[in-house]
């Protein structure tokens, strides 16, 4: 049902943004929209969060981006076939016809974003048109690969965004035109975030999007795991194919600035007391008998003068900042950019998870969590240990990616991110 990628058109300079059918639920099928939405599977807390989505209605999204069951195939294979059931009892339905789709995002604090969601024709690194700026995991590319490879269908889009030059031309002109319709869907979502939704079919519009977009570059800001995923299938299908493209919301930033979060640690077998011990000298350990909010404002003063990191599990907090130079020179790699070794993420990993707690980065010792609050409540009740990280700033990020350098993965958080649940791209339903 999908039209991108079915014609043998030649790879452009910049980002080539295609039409689909896009798969969306019909509302009279379900409870609400905002009952079948869902944060991205991996901002989705489990097993809390993960069991509220499931009972808030029987059709919420996370069935298909998480589901539930024994075994990686069993789970896959539940997906799948949940995908089409739900397309062949019309709780899922496709659009009469292909269309880019304009996204809109605000919440109570002021934030407001929109973007266009469309299949991007897939590119390497290498070919400087998409990049990234963290590394993956290759345990969770495989588990998104075999869950893709299943369900023939691209679930959730990534966020990539672009530097448009600050005018109303072009893809914003066509945004903004767009939205001055009735939208096709409008629903605010418990975290406070409403969104609407509205199709882009007209030809021209489409021309002016695609002429727009053409020399431009994108930076991938959440889904460098899907999209490693992407790059992985299309290599096992023959070109020309649907597998050609991925699901994608791009936002200008120039026109709307994302939020940067950070992406904390919660070290599930490594308790507090245990973690500050091993520290003896090499850091400057302080401790913080104050609610979080005064704890991470603490650790923003101190991320001001260098690395400094938050911890928390035993009722109280902890700021761990300026580290030994000497055994920074140690555990962190000479020959990276300056800006790459001063990272908190690259001294986290290098010198504390490494040298000094010798964890390994696989996930029965590690849970990367964005929500601060609830990596500090599963560390207190697990008996783990809460690592608070300072977000990075956008323009480092943006930096090193242009040099080809990637930073440690789950680095950074932007936002905000596309719900899903909202628009499905399917390759064989």
């Amino acid at each position: 049902m999908n039209t991108a990628g079915t014609a043998d058109v030649p790879a452009r300079m910049g980002l080539d943004l295609t039409p689909f059918r896009g798969l969306r639920y019909d509302p009279d099928r379900v409870g609400s929209l905002s009952a079948v939405t869902s944060p991205p599977y991996d901002v989705v807390v489990r097993p809390d969060g993960l069991q509220h989505l499931e009972s808030a209605d029987p059709h919420n999204i996370v069935r298909l981006i998480l589901p539930q069951a024994p075994t990686p195939g069993i789970r896959n294979e539940q997906a799948a076939d949940t995908l089409h059931r739900w397309v062949s009892e019309g709780v899922l339905r496709a659009d009469a016809e292909p269309g880019l789709y304009v996204y809109e995002q605000r919440d109570d604090e002021g934030m407001f974003q929109r973007g266009v969601i469309g299949a991007l024709r897939l590119s390497e690194p290498s070919e400087g048109v998409v990049l990234p700026h963290e590394d993956v995991m290759p345990h969770v590319v495989a588990d998104r690969a075999a869950l893709m490879r299943a369900t023939s269908a691209n679930l959730e889009p990534l966020l990539l965004t672009y530097r448009g030059d600050g005018t109303a031309s072009g893809t914003t002109a066509v945004i903004e035109r767009t939205a001055e319709r009735p939208p096709l869907l409008s629903t605010t979502t418990e975290d406070g975030f409403s969104h609407r939704l509205w199709a882009v079919t007209d030809p021209a519009d489409l021309a002016e999007v695609h002429t727009d977009l053409a020399d431009r570059q994108a930076l991938i800001a959440d889904g460098h795991h899907r999209w490693a995923t992407y790059l992985q299938i299309r290599g096992e299908h023959p070109s020309p194919s649907p597998w050609d493209y991925g699901l994608v919301l791009l936002v200008d930033t120039a026109r709307h600035p994302l939020r940067v979060r950070a992406i904390h640690r919660l070290l599930h077998q490594l308790p507090v007391p245990e973690a500050l011990a091993a520290l003896d000298d090499s850091f400057r350990v302080r401790r913080i008998d104050e609610p979080l909010p005064a704890a991470l404002s603490a650790l923003s003063v101190a991320a001001t003068e260098g690395n400094a990191f938050l911890l928390a599990g035993d009722g109280t907090f902890h700021l761990v900042d300026r580290p030994s130079p000497d055994l920074l020179a140690r555990t962190i790699p000479p020959d990276p950019p300056e800006a790459w070794r001063t990272l908190d993420a690259t001294v986290l990993h290098a010198t504390l998870l490494d040298h000094i707690w010798k964890i390994p980065d696989i996930p029965e010792h590690i849970a990367y969590i964005h929500d601060t609050a609830a990596t500090v409540a599963k560390a207190e009740r697990d008996g783990g240990t809460a690592v608070l990280m300072h977000p990075v700033r956008e323009e480092v990020v943006r930096d090193l990616a242009s040099q080809g350098v990637t930073m440690p993965r789950k680095s950074t958080s932007f936002g905000p991110k596309p719900a899903s649940g909202l628009v499905l791209r399917a390759l064989a339903v």
